[in-house]
């Protein structure tokens, strides 16, 4: 029967929706129920690795904490903790008489100066910061130069009594005097010692009268350069081998040190008797410094009739650094009396101490003299 051309059009188009309804079956077959085209599938996971496992523990790591840098007591160089060394430095001034022997405390010193005084003996400054011992003994009178000397840290000086000058330049230098005479607590008298050489003081109870001002200055600067590191200090690195230091301070004190390997200290010697500590330690330094000053008499006298003499430590000179048995020259300036001494090698560069703690002799430049055999 011949169709009409209503019913032909009618045809193509079944037989087109038909095709397409066949085509999608397929895709549907091929392709599941999502009918998710070939170019719209998302590309295949790779494979985990053992290299893409420890990127992946790397990106969940905090990041490393930075390494702190290590802290040191600013008069020893030696490492320590920083919230520890919030404090002032407390000198305190001890005599050496042969009256006075043995002393006291010297042994937990960071820093100890010895100077001359009126007749030919010397006396001791003794600073402390990172030790503070119980006691300290025989305390006694203040001298001129000791303001220069502690006027760099700006912290606590003990001591028995004095004259009003030499009071009045220690605290014209930003330094609190402590002082027996005026009644400040910390100090008491040895019962087994005979007066003048038996006062004890007392360094955690002078740091408890700490004035507020003080605080601005804890701790105390260096007041000398150190060098870390095995050998690195400057005599150690740069210096000669020198088993014996002896230093004349006047016709009534010589002081001797000699090297112990054993303990890498000097060990003192007052003249020809070991210099000891009422504990019975045997004063030691893993540095000594001696330099070489002026000393004028000043016209006040102590209670002998004696002149007082004043060593003068604003200016330079020359002087040597003795660390770990060896020995070399420096020279030292200080500018000023608020300036800590700065010591210089021949070649201009600043001298280094080893770490650890240091005795200082003031030598007088025209009657003291020293040698290293």
């Amino acid at each position: 029967m011949r169709r009409t051309l209503r019913q032909q059009r009618a045809a193509g188009v079944v037989a087109v929706v038909m095709t397409v309804a066949i085509t999608m079956s397929a895709c549907t077959t091929a392709w599941g129920h999502d009918l998710a085209w070939p170019w719209d599938e998302p590309e295949p996971l790779p494979t985990p690795t053992a290299t893409m496992a420890a990127e992946t523990v790397v990106r969940k790591t905090d990041p490393p904490k930075p390494v702190p840098k290590p802290v040191y007591w600013p008069l020893t160089g030696v490492e320590g903790k920083e919230a520890k060394m919030q404090r002032p430095a407390v000198s305190v001034k001890i005599e050496n008489a042969p009256e006075a022997r043995p002393t006291r405390g010297l042994e937990h010193a960071d820093i100890v100066w010895e100077e001359v005084v009126e007749g030919g003996i010397t006396r001791f400054v003794a600073t402390y910061h990172s030790t503070l011992p119980d006691a300290v003994e025989p305390v006694r009178s203040v001298r001129p130069m000791d303001a220069a000397i502690v006027a760099p840290m700006k912290g606590i000086l003990a001591y028995s009594g004095g004259q009003l000058p030499f009071i009045d330049k220690v605290n014209r230098v930003s330094t609190q005097s402590v002082i027996m005479d005026d009644g400040h607590a910390g100090f008491s008298r040895d019962p087994s010692r005979p007066a003048p050489h038996n006062v004890i003081g007392r360094p955690k109870v002078f740091l408890a009268q700490e004035r507020e001002d003080l605080r601005l200055f804890s701790p105390p600067p260096a007041q000398f350069a150190y060098a870390h590191g095995k050998g690195k200090g400057s005599a150690v690195a740069k210096g000669r081998k020198a088993g014996t230091l002896k230093v004349r301070l006047s016709n009534r004190q010589t002081s001797y040190w000699y090297w112990d390997g054993g303990s890498r200290t000097y060990k003192r010697s007052e003249g020809g008797a070991p210099s000891m500590s009422m504990s019975g330690v045997r004063h030691g330094a893993r540095n000594v410094v001696a330099i070489e000053v002026d000393v004028v008499m000043t016209p006040y006298t102590d209670p002998s009739g004696a002149h007082v003499p004043e060593t003068k430590l604003v200016g330079s000179g020359e002087g040597f650094l003795a660390s770990g048995g060896k020995v070399v020259k420096v020279r030292w300036t200080k500018g000023r009396v608020g300036a800590p001494i700065r010591l210089e090698l021949e070649n201009g560069e600043p001298a280094k101490l080893v770490p650890g703690n240091t005795w200082v002799e003031l030598v007088p430049r025209t009657s003291g003299s020293w040698a290293v055999p």
